[in-house]
């Protein structure tokens, strides 16, 4: 690839978890693809993190990650993600003048520091951006550039911060083409009435099919667990708890398909491409990004009930899970979100 001119690129990362994540983190996950992406792409590339980090490009540590201080302690102040957060933002303003554009990926305090520099930034937000913190954040930084994740994200961005929108991307070799000869459907995900796991167990008693639930429990609800899904476990639907990469394969590469039943506007829903990196069918609810990720007939099928649900299950013979792989590398590798972003960042310094 011939470039330009060599940006420099800085990539501000979250610090709950370290990037790339040891088990979940899907934001995480994310940051690190990106940052190896533009890497191997020749980019001159710093990641400015918490220290547990792992990256071959430049990395400017910081304080230890949430995840490893809470390893490390066992419970920490509430205040602490405030101050891993600070830290992190000093570390960007005593590097701020080494770097052409700024990519932040947290909330919400780096829109102040970076100042008159907004305009050579870009800010991705991993979550939904349609409740009232958002909003007012909005309100605060209208010349705050966003990168949306998905069209349904970006309609809650208003016009004068939307920069474009970057479907997410992962390394392509981190899954392989899965057989899907285990018999059983998948779901991934935490345990939540946003994600719904009880739908996924309702399709799979009304199929006949064994059900792998994989995600850990919702530290916010953690009440929701206990009473929509503890009570059916049982030799048919297990709780497998929270998976890392590798055991990601071993579920996905086996399952017959994944269910995806959402019950919220998932701004993308990370899980659905790891599915199809391993070949493996969606079967996903109409809401949030669906449409956009998922080609219905092709990759999964989309719908809208239970009942649906079991009829698509019906049809996955339909699908051809080497042409569901084919799918994922032609559209969701971090390769392709990579050059996405250098259009962003290139139009951020005029250099389109």
């Amino acid at each position: 690839m011939t470039i330009k001119k060599r940006i420099r690129i800085a990539q501000v990362a979250p610090v709950i978890f370290p990037s790339p994540p040891p088990g979940s983190g899907g934001t995480e996950r994310i940051v690190a693809d990106l940052t190896e992406a533009l890497f191997n792409l020749g980019y001159d590339v710093t990641l400015i993190g918490p220290s547990d980090c792992h990256t071959p490009a430049r990395h400017l540590a910081t304080a230890p990650s949430l995840y490893a201080l809470e390893r490390h302690h066992g419970q920490v102040p509430p205040g602490v993600p405030g101050v891993l957060e600070a830290r992190v933002l000093e570390t960007l303003r005593a590097h701020l003048d080494e770097f052409d554009v700024i990519h932040c990926h947290g909330e919400f305090a780096h829109a102040a520091l970076l100042g008159l520099r907004r305009a050579e930034s870009v800010t991705t937000v991993h979550w939904r951006v349609d409740e009232l913190d958002r909003q007012l954040f909005f309100e605060g930084f209208p010349d705050l550039p966003v990168a949306a994740i998905s069209h349904a994200q970006a309609r809650a961005i208003p016009a004068a911060n939307l920069a474009g929108v970057v479907h997410h991307g992962l390394k392509a070799e981190r899954f392989t083409l899965g057989a899907g000869d285990g018999e059983y459907l998948a779901f991934i995900g935490r345990m939540t009435d946003q994600k719904r796991p009880d739908r996924a167990i309702a399709v799979a008693r009304k199929t006949g099919y064994s059900l792998r639930l994989a995600g850990g429990v919702d530290v916010g609800n953690p009440n929701w667990f206990d009473v929509h899904v503890a009570r059916e476990l049982d030799d048919a639907i297990v709780h497998v708890g929270t998976v890392d990469d590798v055991q990601k394969q071993a579920l996905l590469g086996g399952a017959a398909a994944l269910l995806f039943p959402i019950d919220w506007p998932e701004p993308f829903g990370l899980v659905m491409i790891e599915a199809m990196a391993c070949g493996t069918p969606v079967i996903a609810w109409r809401n949030g990004s669906v449409e956009e990720v998922i080609e219905h007939g092709v990759t999964g099928f989309i719908v809208e009930t239970i009942e649906e649900a079991v009829a698509a299950v019906a049809r996955l013979a339909e699908l051809d899970r080497a042409r569901i792989r084919e799918r994922f590398l032609a559209r969701f590798t971090a390769e392709r979100m990579a050059r996405d972003y250098v259009a962003l960042y290139e139009k951020r310094l005029n250099l389109d």
